[in-house]
């Protein structure tokens, strides 16, 4: 029995070990082969071409840092090596064109648009005989030129009389009739000047004369403020600019422009600020500087904003805390007609409007609101505006106003 167990475990031996023998070469021959020795070799990539027939063989350069790059030489370089840089030349300063006698010259530019009125009244005045139906195309002229309804009646009146006791009526004759009584409705008796001569304060020191620009949005306001600078320059003024108008991106840089075409500085504040604030800052500059004369611009104002008007009145008395406003003017536009007699109304409740701009009285305006507004404030036209030209504002002469009208 015991040698039947050895021999069946000698049999296991042998089969387990020939098993193994046949896992073994079975594994040897799955493996791959050995890797080579020798290292492979990395191929660059093809350096780029350059341009012309043939490429260049690649070079290698060392590398530079940014401290050992030196920089190219600027033209502008001064001596010490420092870039300097190019700055804008300064504006050319303008002479602008004298005021005395620049409604003269403007004189045919204003009779092109206003003379059919004084042409339509000669016609009328005219006819042989003046019924009733005559006098009152006389009156529908003068109402259509924006007169007013009490000065054309005033007129009318004159007229009937003066054309009953001439009797018989030459072309000269009624000319000359026709001027006097249109001399009469503008008035030669109101003082058109400026006052430009400040006062001196209560230190005996000389103050700048402080003059006002109001007006509603649209009127020309900003730009009559840069051409009354023209005209003060022009006649041999300094002038200081206030940019008070600061609910209004552009209308600083543009009344800045202004000044520096004739040399004048603007101060200004920042864009939605206090106009109050701008306005002080400006007289105090002007006094500082020994200016003749301070523009202020103010805010183009709805006369229906009661508190925008009020504002209006606050900026006027923050600057009369450095003394007295000399003129506070106007700027209506012409061509309005009679709704700028209820601006001119709300504004002169709000300040004491010293006097009146007409601006675009060289387009569809008519000549009469010269006379209507002025009834209206009791305040006189001191300039007109003749044109978009830099000296097209022309200090109001009547007499050459009125020549205008009626031709020569």
């Amino acid at each position: 029995m015991e040698t039947v167990i050895l021999a069946v475990v000698i049999a296991l031996v042998v089969i387990l070990a020939a098993g193994g023998l046949v896992v073994g070469s079975r594994r040897r021959k799955q493996l791959p082969p050995a890797p080579p020795t020798e290292q492979p070799t990395i191929t660059a990539p093809p350096a780029e071409p350059h341009i012309g027939d043939e490429a260049e063989a690649p070079r290698d350069e060392p590398r530079r840092t940014i401290e050992e790059v030196e920089l190219p030489e600027s033209e502008d370089a001064s001596a010490g090596g420092v870039l300097v840089e190019e700055r804008p030349a300064a504006p050319e300063i303008e002479q602008p064109e004298p005021t005395a006698g620049r409604l003269v010259r403007l004189r045919s530019r204003l009779s092109r648009s206003q003379n059919a009125l004084g042409k339509g009244l000669l016609t009328l005045l005219s006819r042989e005989h003046l019924d009733e139906d005559t006098w009152e195309e006389v009156e529908d002229t003068l109402l259509t030129a924006d007169v007013g309804v009490a000065p054309t009646q005033e007129l009318v009146e004159r007229l009937r009389t003066r054309v009953k006791v001439l009797g018989t009526r030459s072309p000269a004759d009624l000319r000359q009739l026709l001027r006097e009584e249109l001399l009469t409705l503008v008035r030669t008796d109101l003082d058109r000047t400026l006052h430009t001569d400040g006062l001196p304060n209560a230190d005996g020191a000389d103050q700048p004369a402080v003059l006002m620009v109001v007006g509603v949005n649209g009127t020309g306001k900003t730009t009559t403020t840069g051409k009354l600078a023209r005209v003060l320059v022009a006649d041999g003024r300094s002038v200081v600019l206030g940019a008070a108008d600061t609910f209004r991106a552009a209308a600083a840089d543009q009344l800045q422009t202004w000044g520096e075409r004739v040399g004048a500085r603007t101060v200004r504040g920042p864009e939605g600020g206090d106009p109050a604030s701008v306005a002080f800052d400006a007289v105090k500059e002007g006094i500082a500087e020994g200016a003749d004369v301070v523009l202020i611009d103010t805010a183009g104002r709805l006369h229906t904003k009661t508190g925008l008007m009020d504002e209006l009145g606050k900026v006027k008395r923050v600057v009369e805390k450095h003394g007295p406003v000399d003129e506070v003017l106007l700027v209506l536009d012409a061509t309005t007609g009679q709704n700028g007699l209820v601006q001119a109304r709300v504004f002169a409740e709000v300040v004491d409007i010293t006097g009146i701009v007409l601006t675009k009285l060289d387009g569809t305006a008519k000549g009469g609101i010269v006379v209507a507004v002025q009834r209206e404030l009791g305040v006189p036209v001191k300039l007109i505006g003749l044109g978009e030209g830099a000296d097209d504002l022309a200090p109001f002469e009547p007499e050459a106003f009125v020549d205008a009208l009626i031709g020569s």
